[in-house]
């Protein structure tokens, strides 16, 4: 088997035997990738939180959480590849894992980093050709989507990830680089991050629109009322966190979910 060097996002080299048959994933959109990417029968293991696809996650073996996986288990995997995220697993964990086997991390805070992602998770997995057709695809459906016929100049958003404590996503964060892609300003732009935020701030702030997010915190129609309270002049709307936050194939549909939500955003209330 051959040997191929690669540098993952984090700068660290690693050394992978190459192709590797034995793929562990510790994030739940690069395991979706890696499926996307063809390679179901390489994946041995995933994380309780992966589940797209839902057939092919089913049949894998659970090796925890992101932030708690079970060390044991992946070594009984006898992997030859790990894929992990900086902001989505623990240096702790990371650190013994790499102490037995390669672990490519990325770090992804742009479309242009998932797009570097893709495009090396692809050469390191031996497929690069249907990697450079995903990022072609991607690229394509993004041109396509044109902010600037739905919104006007300076609509503002704040993006809600949990409730009590309410946190919201802020700048340095894929999620406030895609509210961008959407079309719209992030009123927490100023703040790094995923910032704990009183309610109150908003009336100051005056955001058009309040996204409540599917994930990690699940939103639901119940909460759209209390979220109205604290801030009455704004469109308080529940969105697909999947679309803003998971940076692998998923961004597939991004571009046509931008579509329908900038609609609804511009409609009376």
């Amino acid at each position: 088997m051959a040997t191929l060097h690669s540098t993952d996002q984090l700068g660290s080299k690693i050394e992978i035997s190459f192709p590797p048959k034995r793929i562990v994933s510790l994030v739940p959109s690069q395991t979706e990738l890696l499926f996307k990417l063809g390679l179901n029968e390489e994946i041995v293991g995933v994380t309780r939180f992966c589940i797209h696809p839902k057939d092919g996650v089913a049949g894998k073996t659970k090796i925890g959480g992101t932030k708690h996986f079970n060390i044991e288990t992946i070594k009984s995997l006898t992997p030859d590849l790990i894929i992990g995220n900086k902001e989505e697993n623990y240096l702790e964990g990371i650190t013994q894992l790499k102490q037995h086997y390669p672990v490519w991390m990325s770090d992804i805070y742009t479309l242009n980093d998932a797009y570097t992602m893709m495009g090396e998770v692809a050469r390191i997995t031996n497929r690069q050709t249907e990697g450079e057709m995903l990022v072609n695809e991607l690229k394509t459906g993004f041109e396509k989507y044109n902010s600037t016929k739905h919104f006007a100049a300076g609509l503002t958003a704040a993006y809600f990830i949990w409730r009590k404590p309410y946190m919201v996503a802020a700048s340095n964060t894929f999620i406030g680089h895609m509210l961008g892609v959407l079309g719209v300003q992030n009123v927490f732009a100023h703040i790094e991050r995923y910032p704990e935020i009183e309610p109150g701030v908003l009336a100051d702030l005056k955001p058009d629109f309040l996204f409540l997010s599917s994930e990690p915190y699940r939103f639901s129609e119940k909460h759209l009322e209390e979220f109205q309270s604290f801030c009455p002049g704004a469109k308080v709307l529940l969105v697909d966190g999947e679309i803003f936050s998971w940076y692998g194939s998923r961004l597939l549909h991004a571009p046509d979910y931008f579509e329908k939500l900038a609609n609804k955003l511009i409609q009376p209330r």
